[in-house]
């Protein structure tokens, strides 16, 4: 295939240049959140407007009505289409917004000048999609006639379905609006999504107040678009990474591309301090790391590969986002104990799957097995099924696990001691150390602590948590000196009565949330500790006395084990 344009620029002068042209625009320049969000009914930072969420229905926003900015994203949802042109599980999402400021001609305009005028893309490899309305919300007439006022000819201007051009919300509700898309060589390169309604978690539209502009652009794809590369993964951002696999000898494109993705994506999850887990993000972050090491053993790569890669995406990004320079160390240390420990499951988790599937189709029984026994994801059966030409049982395997799930809630149950209406006042108050404990752990070890089993007497607390290494002798310090500095404050524990939902919102942590009524308890001791807990506490801190831990210990892969008593 023959490009005829040359206009090549590398991602870092794109990723500036874009910045650069909304400042010059009157756009406040704000730098990327996390990719852990703080709206609690999404795991991860999927777009760019999801840090000012709240600014569309109203909250004033510091930054004025007009900003710009390039977001670390983690999306999931594509994760089957990695591989091909230009999908990916962790982008950049170079984007300007507008709070009631300007609206769709505004935008289209500027949007237009940057690429075309700015960047000189070729207009001629360029179409546009608008929605073409449904029996809800009508077609988005208004901006068609803005592009063809601009000189756009009807032909390149193609009317989409909701599913193609709607756009939003992030999480189960908020504000959403139609979308107008620009394409480039067949590729969505830039999304300008209109937001004119708030969506509640019934799915009813009702007319934003205020409306506002969220566009997102994909710094890959514009890279792609601008280098003249066929696929993202030809690009600067990749190079790299995809150079180092190919030292080891011509492998699968498409396994050598799901490598190079996914080990982005460890990298900047493991920023954050996630561990690989059996939940939530922690899962996501496993599933991640498994299925890279997976297609690590077709390519035939060498042992601790993924460690000589993470350390070229740190070298790609340093400029960009210098903190993972700073958390280099951790980073890696989450990357290697997680290969180490499924680089030995895996060969032995193959073997099984290879004399299962000899059988024919997978049942949930041995999808099951391979889960729980041999530590292979059900994606990876799916996967490795779907190679044969084979099914797996998913409806059976779920069966198992909801089962399995049960037997785990019983015995968790169980291990909480007798805590209950029942419970003495020593169980009571080593009941709420648990949570000062907790607390504590998250403010000195970092949030990726969460609760991961407890058990209490009436003479001492067990209280597991996870954390990728041992908790050094200075941080125990550091941990029961808070504790007790809570203790010495006398702060009354607070309980209130709400439902699940809004406990969740509220900030309160939750613990397995499949076992919780709709209505829930939350315990707060100040702004220290806020949980979801069914109880019972003591009324103030200052019953707790003096609480010292007794030792620190592993309690199996990523996750230690802290007793302590109440004196």
């Amino acid at each position: 295939m023959i490009i005829t344009y040359n206009i090549f620029m590398k991602s870092f002068e794109l990723r500036k240049r874009f910045l650069e042209f909304f400042k010059e625009k009157g756009h406040q320049i704000v730098s990327s959140s996390s990719v852990l969000p703080s709206d609690s009914s999404v795991l991860f930072t999927t777009a760019g407007m999801q840090q000012f969420k709240s600014y569309y229905i109203g909250e004033k926003s510091p930054y004025g009505s007009n900003v710009a900015s390039c977001q670390k994203c983690i999306r999931t949802s594509d994760i089957d289409e990695i591989g091909d042109e230009s999908h990916l599980t962790f982008l950049e999402m170079l984007g300007n917004f507008s709070f009631g400021g300007y609206f769709k001609e505004k935008a289209i305009k500027m949007a237009y000048e940057f690429l075309f005028d700015e960047l000189k893309l070729p207009i001629d490899k360029v179409f546009f999609t608008v929605f073409e309305g449904d029996k809800d919300i009508p077609l988005d007439i208004e901006s068609i006639e803005i592009l063809k006022k601009m000189g756009i000819s009807e032909d390149k201007i193609k009317k989409y379905p909701k599913e193609d051009n709607f756009w939003g919300p992030t999480g189960e509700y908020g504000p959403c609006g139609p979308a107008l898309d620009i394409y480039f060589n067949g590729i969505e390169i830039w999304s300008l999504v209109f937001n004119e309604y708030y969506m509640n978690k019934d799915k009813n539209l009702t007319p934003l107040q205020q409306k506002g502009v969220d566009t997102g652009m994909g710094l890959e794809r514009l890279a792609m678009s601008s280098q003249n590369k066929l696929s993202v993964f030809e690009t600067d951002l990749f190079e790299p990474i995809i150079a180092e696999i190919k030292k080891y000898g011509k492998g699968e494109e498409k396994a050598e591309r799901i490598i190079a993705d996914h080990v982005k994506s460890a990298v900047f999850i493991a920023s954050e301090g996630v561990i690989p887990l059996n939940v939530e993000r922690g899962y996501v972050l496993r599933r991640i790391i498994r299925r890279a090491i997976r297609y690590g053993r077709i390519l035939n790569l060498p042992k601790g590969f993924l460690i000589t890669l993470a350390q070229i995406v740190i070298e790609i990004y340093k400029e960009p986002y210098p903190e993972l320079i700073s958390k280099q160390a951790d980073i890696l240390t989450i990357i290697q104990k997680e290969e180490e420990k499924f680089g030995k499951a895996l060969g032995r988790g193959l073997k099984v799957f290879e004399k299962i599937s000899e059988k024919g189709d997978i049942s949930g029984a041995d999808a099951f097995h391979l889960y729980d026994t041999c530590s292979l994801p059900l994606e990876l059966t799916i996967e490795l099924a779907k190679e044969k030409n084979l099914k797996v049982d998913e409806k059976e395997f779920n069966k198992f696990i909801e089962k399995h799930r049960e037997i785990s809630r019983a015995g968790a149950q169980k291990k909480f001691g007798g805590v209950g209406k029942e419970a003495d006042s020593q169980t009571t108050c080593l009941h709420t150390a648990t949570h000062l404990l907790h607390a504590a752990l998250r403010e000195v070890l970092g949030t990726h602590v969460r609760q991961m089993g407890s058990d209490i007497t009436s003479q001492r607390l067990r209280f597991d948590f996870s954390n990728p290494q041992k908790v050094s002798d200075d941080e125990l310090k550091k941990i029961e000196d808070l504790v007790n500095k809570k203790i010495k404050e006398d702060i009354v524990i607070k309980k209130e009565e709400m439902p699940l939902g809004e406990a969740i919102k509220s900030g309160a942590l939750s613990f397995f949330k499949d076992k919780y009524p709709d209505k829930v308890s939350v315990y707060s001791i100040d702004n220290f500790s806020k949980e979801i807990c069914a109880g019972p506490h003591a009324n103030r801190t200052k019953e707790l006395g003096f609480f010292k831990i007794i030792n620190e210990e592993s309690a199996g892969s990523s996750i230690r084990r802290i007793r302590a008593v109440l004196k």
